[in-house]
């Protein structure tokens, strides 16, 4: 109240009463004996632009959920939200079939959930009705900070969109698919944000009508950034990039004095344990965390340099801060890069590698898969088995069992959106190692390999049932190699360009 933005924050706690109020969210009564309040407290954050310019000033009351007891003041606790290989698959998707992308935002979304717990709570400071000091608010929908609040509000939203007609993807529970005679659309949850994809116009702002009359909400119109990712659109289709979120993360770590690298990784060096004295280990592991919202997002190429990093959070050492400062330097050097999507090729291929005994001192090996659509990757993982393999073979055949696991869940989640449901064959997935290839297709059981048989068994019954199919392709031209070891510079160009990763035009 003291700063100089103090007619905005007096506006923003006004917007933000008002809502409050207008949802009818409590009622004041005296306190029941031997009920206990919670108390509330007002948070103030300002929210930027992308380009650094102030978007709106932010007033939130809070609930003080942390006093809530479970089992008394709450049960569960959980909600869903879209995976985000869901949101680039709609990107990608969007790309191929051409179609419009809008963006909505729920205004105080947690308001909107009604609560089934007696919860009380104390009045909110600076609105303490006079004559009425020794009252509670009585919770009656749920409020910022409750346990409850975001299950609460998923309920709600799922309960108002299926009433409309809507229904679930049955892999993904946030998105939700219509058919009608003129359109479809299909409306992509997380938390609060949204993304309305439809072949035409008329679908958009038919749903954004329903969705207005429903709720209070935000037209953010065409998409321009969701969960921090940039959203950019050209003649060829989407492009997602987080150049300002890259630029914010080397901002904040700058004292390691970044220099510029060509790779994320050096493969010279061997990253061992750390026995002695830990070095920085709260702001190691929030790089870590930093590193690993870039690499899930749109960053593939760092997947492999952020999984062998986060391996070493509890105990770091001065030769980990050095290869953090190296991913960084790299992502510094190719913050430009967006992972682009076009119109082809509109089916989904896997890559599959695994490099044996990778880990120094477990002689556990690294699985790496990636699937692009539409010239871009989808998805991507890079992680350590969890059992010992003993030849190559038997690493790439682990890894080949957990590709065709996400091939499964992809076609299965493409099989029931409405533009692709009759188009999805077959899933291509390419590993580069002929014996792995050979064992996938033969029925013979060999004793030796009985601690992997029921990955064998898994991935010849996805062959069988006509989900995937295997084909060689050779380690140059294997796009999942970058996810299980460190590549030259020239190996990291060619692969990144294959995942979609190129500087927009």
């Amino acid at each position: 109240m003291a700063s100089r933005d103090v007619a905005f924050w007096k506006e923003a706690i006004n917007d933000e009463m008002d809502s409050i109020m207008s949802n009818q969210t409590w009622e004041l009564v005296d306190l029941p004996p031997g009920s206990k309040p919670i108390g509330c407290k007002w948070v103030f954050r300002r929210k930027y632009h992308t380009d650094g310019m102030i978007q709106t000033f932010k007033a939130r009351l809070v609930a003080k959920g942390f006093k809530q007891r479970e089992g008394i003041d709450y049960f569960d606790t959980y909600v869903p939200v879209a995976r985000t290989t869901s949101i680039r698959i709609l990107f990608a998707l969007a790309s191929i079939h051409n179609l419009f992308v809008h963006q909505m935002d729920v205004k105080t979304a947690f308001l909107n959930g009604d609560l089934n717990e007696e919860v009380y709570m104390e009045q909110p400071e600076g609105f303490v009705l006079l004559g009425n000091e020794n009252k509670v608010c009585k919770l009656v929908k749920s409020l910022y900070g409750l346990k409850q609040a975001p299950k609460q509000w998923h309920e709600k939203f799922d309960h108002a969109i299926l009433s409309d007609g809507f229904r679930h993807n049955n892999v993904d529970k946030c998105l939700y698919s219509k058919t009608c005679d003129d359109y479809m659309v299909i409306v992509c949850l997380y938390v609060d944000d949204m993304l309305i994809l439809s072949d035409d116009m008329k679908g958009i702002i038919e749903t954004k009508r329903f969705l207005s009359t429903t709720f209070k909400m935000k037209d953010l119109r065409e998409v321009d950034t969701i969960l921090g990712i940039k959203v950019k659109r050209n003649s060829g289709g989407y492009a997602l990039n987080q150049t300002h979120y890259i630029e914010k993360v080397v901002s904040k770590f700058s004292h390691l004095k970044i220099k510029d690298a060509n790779t994320p990784f050096d493969s010279s060096i061997k990253l061992e344990k750390n026995n002695g004295r830990s070095v920085a280990q709260l702001e190691y592991a929030s790089a870590i965390g930093s590193l690993m919202y870039a690499a899930q997002c749109t960053r593939a190429d760092i997947s492999f340099a952020v999984s062998k990093l986060s391996r070493f959070t509890s105990n770091p050492s001065v030769e980990h801060w050095k290869a953090i400062g190296r991913v960084l330097g790299y992502l510094k050097n190719t913050k430009e890069l967006s992972l682009q999507y076009s119109k082809f090729p509109a089916i989904i291929e896997g890559y599959s590698d695994a490099s044996w005994i990778s880990s120094v001192g477990d002689n556990l090996s690294t699985t790496g898969w990636v699937f692009t659509l539409g010239g871009g990757a989808v998805s991507w993982g890079s992680k350590k088995q969890t059992c010992i393999s003993h030849s190559t073979m038997e690493a790439e055949f682990i890894a080949l069992a957990a590709t065709g696991k996400e091939a499964e869940w992809l076609r299965d989640l493409m099989m029931d959106i409405p533009f692709t449901a009759n188009n999805v064959s077959t899933v291509s997935i390419h590993c580069d190692s002929q014996a792995t290839l050979a064992r996938a297709y033969s029925g013979v059981y060999n004793g030796k390999s009985r601690h992997i048989s029921i990955r064998h068994e898994y991935v010849r019954q996805l062959i069988q049932n006509g989900i995937i199919s295997i084909s060689f392709v050779r380690s140059s031209g294997n796009l999942a190699d970058p996810f299980t070891k460190p590549l030259t510079r020239d190996l990291v160009r060619i692969t990144s360009r294959g995942m979609g990763l190129k500087l927009l035009k």
